[in-house]
């Protein structure tokens, strides 16, 4: 199938199960087109409440969702011998992409600039407010160097999971993580438990997801209303960035990451887990796709003990495109609002960035959910940019497909490059696509 009608049926898939956002962001522009020059207190009252609940509900499930993710990602990989040279592997492939691509989007970001664009639109005082707390978050790190990182380590976990303090909440539950892997069986108890968690978070975020139809709605209403429908001339400039970053992720990054790391093909794979690919482009959800993705790499060469392991993890723990996303949205936050971007505030955007996008749940809108782990490092939150969170939500669909399309890619790349390294790989299958079988 060619490749323009495999991305047209992809979005025609992406539209069709997520329609009631697509209706609920062409409904906002047109009530905002509505709205724009008049003076119906109300109304804007009431967009500017349901915006507000939106927000809310997704600062609600970050901790949880955070704590059950990275319990469960590393638990799963135990004590085997084999499976954490498996796991020291992937962790280390999984990192030199993920790098590559938060300085990917931090370098577009900041020669592109998006977040100019979008200046105007934001009223003085909230500049003044948000410019003011990250001056504040950055004095403070900058009067001692050593108590930055005295400050990552909890005295009382209690009380930083009670103050939503995330750096120190993951210090500690990467610790408690990889001592519960270390001590065997007797785990099962407390490693059950945040299975549950987490299984019972994403349920909410699913719920949540129901309600990014009418949150979606009043953010895009409530934005078109104030600023006018030239918004969307400066979220275009957002949306191009993100576009060159994704295409150089998929069309530079991973192939060069193949060619150095293993004598995998990328041309190759990427013919063989096309399918997924297009399902991830279709659904925006990785964990949705992961099936498909296991299918369609264990059917065209690489071996089940590869990616039993491999893609499970990546799907939970490996989010480059994520990671890209979220710091091209947070540098887009920090120049619409103002705040000097100086490089050491760039990379801790970049270094957040890989921590939050590796918590992140494979699915729909969890790119913009963990983003409030970034900002409570920069010392902000995300009710102090409710107008910039509206700029990102109104075309959230679209850039969540796109990401995701990324994050099943590389974690397919990631599954090959060992496979290839540990002889898990039949390249008589992978090489000869007239010899695929049918993925169901």
């Amino acid at each position: 199938m060619k490749l323009h009608m495999q991305i047209l049926i992809a979005l025609g898939l992406g539209i069709k199960r997520n329609w009631h956002i697509f209706f609920g962001i062409i409904l906002g522009i047109f009530v905002g087109i509505f709205l724009h020059g008049r003076d119906i207190p109300m109304v804007s009252t009431i967009l500017t409440f349901i915006g507000q609940v939106f927000i809310r509900l997704i600062q609600m499930v970050v901790i949880p969702l955070v704590v059950s993710a990275i319990v469960i990602g590393i638990t799963s990989v135990g004590d085997n011998k084999q499976l954490g040279k498996f796991g020291t592997k992937m962790i280390l492939y999984y990192g030199i992409i993920t790098v590559a691509a938060v300085t990917i989007g931090a370098a577009l970001a900041l020669i592109f600039q998006p977040g100019l664009g979008a200046a105007h639109y934001i009223t003085e005082n909230a500049a003044s407010e948000v410019q003011a707390s990250v001056a504040t978050a950055v004095a403070q790190q900058q009067g001692n160097i050593l108590n930055i990182f005295l400050g990552f380590i909890p005295s009382n976990p209690i009380h930083s999971f009670a103050e939503g303090n995330m750096v120190p909440i993951i210090v500690f539950v990467l610790l408690f993580a990889i001592a519960l892997a270390k001590v065997g069986d007797v785990n099962r108890p407390i490693v059950s438990f945040f299975e549950s968690v987490f299984a019972a978070t994403m349920k909410i975020t699913d719920w949540i997801m129901f309600f990014a139809a009418p949150g979606v709605f009043a953010l895009t209403a409530s934005a078109v209303s104030s600023f006018g429908i030239d918004i969307f001339a400066s979220i275009s400039k957002y949306l191009l960035v993100l576009f060159i970053g994704f295409i150089i992720q998929l069309c530079l990054v991973y192939p060069l990451f193949l060619r150095f790391f293993s004598k995998v093909n990328f041309g190759m794979l990427y013919s063989a887990i096309a399918e997924a690919m297009m399902v991830a482009f279709g659904t925006a959800s990785s964990s949705a796709t992961l099936p498909l993705t296991i299918a369609c790499c264990e059917k065209r060469g690489i071996s089940h003990k590869i990616c039993s392991f491999v893609l499970p993890l990546g799907a939970t723990l490996n989010m480059d495109g994520t990671a890209l996303l979220q710091t091209v949205a947070v540098i887009f936050l920090a120049q619409a609002y103002g705040v000097p971007l100086t490089i050491p505030l760039v990379i801790g955007i970049a270094a957040l960035a890989i921590v939050a996008s590796s918590t992140c749940a494979g699915i729909p809108g969890a790119g913009l959910i963990t983003i409030a782990l970034i900002l409570n490092g920069m010392g902000l939150s995300p009710e102090q940019l409710v107008a910039g969170f509206a700029f990102l939500f109104t075309i959230e669909r679209i850039t969540d497909m796109m990401r995701t399309l990324i994050n099943v890619t590389s974690d397919a790349v990631v599954a090959a490059a060992i496979a290839d390294n540990e002889n898990e790989i039949n390249y008589d299958l992978l090489n000869n696509p007239a010899a695929y079988e049918e993925i169901a």
